[in-house]
């Protein structure tokens, strides 16, 4: 079948020729998200953290030709401690567009509250949500611990989930799409109990909006500033980023922060760097090592989920991908996934990160399907053969 003449431009344009076929309309959403909903503005640094550039490469650039070939990614970013190896865009993306992090803003949302742990404007995680937000006791999330809002762990449920369907929907309509007057009124119909409290691994949105809510509490601004002051600045980004509000004028903070691909992967060396940068501590570093363990047995590798482990609203991955030449352990045993996590979210987008080797890899990407478990495949597939090249 010929492809029409816009389409062929559309599908050519940026660093990379020969993307697949990706919808333009998603494409241009996911790449001006901040444009077509309510946002606040989160600060640069005056003075950019400087990120060095490698020489190309011909065994990077083939693996990176090859996965963009088959991959909708509207952006692709490998940096190795201060200097990118490689950085692409497709499909008329550039590197001064904010690309939307969809659940990416999970991790964020957890290392601002590592952060309000420190300053003691939450004084401990075992305290309960409805404690710092009065106006939550008596519903079920008011019993909540921060602690297992952090790790998915609340138990708390929409009725979507009873019905079988994805209750995830729901949280956006009631936030994204302005359904309900937003702030509480977003989160009043998950209020089913489903499993007790701190026993059982959920991946629910719901945790972290709740989560986002308190932090906003406790803070007293809100946490597009929080970000501001207390990482963006800090960390050198060099460009505003954007996060996306309800109708009350809270951040979403299960999903919705709006960035350049180079201030994502600035955001995650600073993880695999423990919060420093250049001797300075911006998140705490023993909060990161927590943030990237897993802290209850159901938050283990294989018993959150088959293949993964999960933190603090953060995902812990299963398996360390060897660099070429090496083995497993002896016994079979499988390689330690110490310092091997990632932040993730629908559609494609990811940071994943390897703090040994001070690695990170950013995708931002629009998938057809928002949970492709296939694309999400290829993502891993692909941090594995970067390490064979590299």
């Amino acid at each position: 079948m010929k492809v029409p003449g816009f389409v062929l431009g559309f599908l050519t344009a940026g660093l990379a020729v020969a993307a697949p076929y990706a919808d333009p309309k998603l494409v241009d959403l996911w790449g001006r998200m901040d444009e077509f909903h309510a946002a606040r503005g989160v600060q640069r640094a005056v003075a950019p953290s400087e990120l060095k550039r490698a020489a190309p490469d011909a065994g990077l650039e083939k693996l990176l030709d090859g996965f963009l070939d088959a991959h909708p990614n509207t952006g692709l970013l490998v940096l190795k401690g201060d200097t990118i190896l490689a950085e692409r865009y497709q499909y008329g993306r550039t590197p001064q567009h904010r690309l939307a992090s969809a659940s990416v803003a999970k991790t964020v949302l957890a290392m601002l509250v590592g952060i309000a742990l420190q300053e003691r404007k939450i004084t401990s995680l075992d305290h309960t949500a409805g404690y710092y937000v009065p106006r939550l006791r008596g519903h079920a999330y008011g019993d909540v611990t921060i602690r297992d809002l952090l790790t998915m762990s609340s138990g708390i449920a929409s009725i979507d989930e009873l019905d079988g369907r994805r209750e995830g929907t729901r949280l956006i309509a009631n936030t994204l799409l302005r359904k309900t007057d937003g702030g509480l009124d977003a989160i009043r119909e998950f209020e089913w109990r489903v499993a007790p409290a701190g026993t059982r691994f959920r991946y629910a949105s719901a945790d972290s909006q709740v989560l986002a809510l308190v932090l906003a509490t406790a803070a007293h601004v809100p946490l597009a500033e929080y970000l501001s002051e207390k990482i963006w600045k800090p960390m050198g980004a060099e460009a505003h980023a954007t996060w996306l509000l309800d109708k009350s004028g809270y951040e979403l903070g299960f999903c919705c922060l709006n960035a350049t691909l180079r201030d994502y992967a600035r955001f995650g060396m600073l993880l695999a760097n423990y919060g420093a940068l250049d001797g300075r501590q911006i998140i705490p570093a023993e909060w990161v090592k927590a943030a990237t363990t897993p802290s209850a047995p159901h938050l283990k590798v294989g018993a959150a989920t088959p293949n993964n482990g999960y933190g603090y609203q953060t995902w812990i991955l299963g398996r360390r991908p060897r660099a070429q030449g090496s083995h497993p352990r002896a016994g079979g045993d499988p390689i330690s996934s110490d310092g091997f996590f990632a932040a993730l979210g629908l559609h494609g987008q990811a940071i994943f990160i390897d703090a040994t080797r001070k690695l990170v890899v950013v995708h931002t990407a629009v998938w057809a399907d928002g949970d492709d478990r296939a694309e999400r495949g290829a993502q891993f597939r692909f941090f594995e053969d970067l390490l064979k090249v590299l």
